[in-house]
């Protein structure tokens, strides 16, 4: 792998891992049409270290609250004993809500991957979520804030998030589908999945770094360090605009462009998949 793909893919992670298109998809996609070759384990963890490091970064004063608020430190000091249970009661729904991924990702992640990173899945993963963002696009009454957020919100939604494991489903996309079933406002929902994706995001990446020290002690490493950091750089910069760009578009606009674009998307791997064989 260049410089050149690893700053491409870089772009594609920090543009695709918080809009609800679908990174693991692009990710695929990208090498597997253009024949480029496959970074390995370094190159994943430096990718998720980057849009980890985006989504810190971008809440790091929401996490602050809620972590201190959570373990029962009035923080911070002006706020209303009332805002302090608020944020206390959303960490710990997160915390719920980040169970089942956690589950799911622990026990099935690679047989996930083994088994549906394919052209076929990937393809009815785009268009299916695609469709059922259609559906709840058309749903009305949405108006629940951050605030209102409730257990039954944090189980559902975690829920959805499970289902992220598999290649095409997009986290944000699934868990946007799942808060606007349950009444949430696009930015909300968009807020809370954003939320609830930190810990998995974290776990992944916190994950893999023992190995890769271990690559890196042995000399195992085929990419440079200077070609990862330099990939985990652009995909946290490019993450971080991407965040902050999402949450004001769902304050006023809808999700109608993400479900054009992949269901644009999911028919480009069937034809080119028909045109391969």
């Amino acid at each position: 792998m260049t410089l050149f793909h690893a700053v491409v893919l870089a772009i594609v992670q920090g543009l695709t891992e918080f809009l609800p298109i679908s990174s693991s998809a692009h990710l695929w996609f990208f090498p597997w049409a253009l024949h480029w070759p496959d970074g390995g384990l370094p190159f994943d963890v430096a990718l998720h270290a980057g849009t980890l490091a985006a989504v810190l970064l971008y809440f790091l004063r929401t996490w602050i609250e809620l972590v201190l608020n959570g373990i029962g430190i009035h923080y911070p000091a002006q706020a209303s004993d009332e805002q302090c249970q608020t944020s206390r009661r959303l960490f710990w729904l997160l915390v719920i809500g980040t169970i089942p991924g956690g589950i799911v990702g622990f026990f099935f992640e690679r047989f996930i991957e083994e088994t549906w990173r394919n052209p076929i899945p990937i393809a009815a993963a785009m268009i299916g979520v695609a469709l059922l963002m259609a559906i709840v696009e058309s749903t009305a009454g949405l108006r629940r804030v951050l605030e209102q957020v409730t257990l039954g919100d944090s189980i559902v939604v975690g829920m959805a998030q499970a289902l992220a494991l598999f290649p095409g489903v997009s986290r944000s996309g699934i868990t946007i589908v799942a808060g606007l079933w349950r009444k949430m406002t696009r930015e909300t929902a968009a807020r809370f999945s954003f939320l609830l994706s930190t810990p998995l995001i974290a776990g992944a990446a916190l994950k893999e770094v023992p190995k890769l020290i271990t690559m890196h002690r042995a000399g195992g490493l085929e990419l440079p360090l200077s070609t990862l950091l330099i990939a985990i750089g652009i995909s946290a910069l490019v993450g971080y605009a991407v965040i902050g760009f999402l949450l004001r578009y769902l304050q006023t606009r809808t999700l109608k462009i993400f479900i054009v674009y992949r269901i644009a998307f999911g028919i480009v791997i069937l034809l080119l998949v028909f045109l391969h064989r």
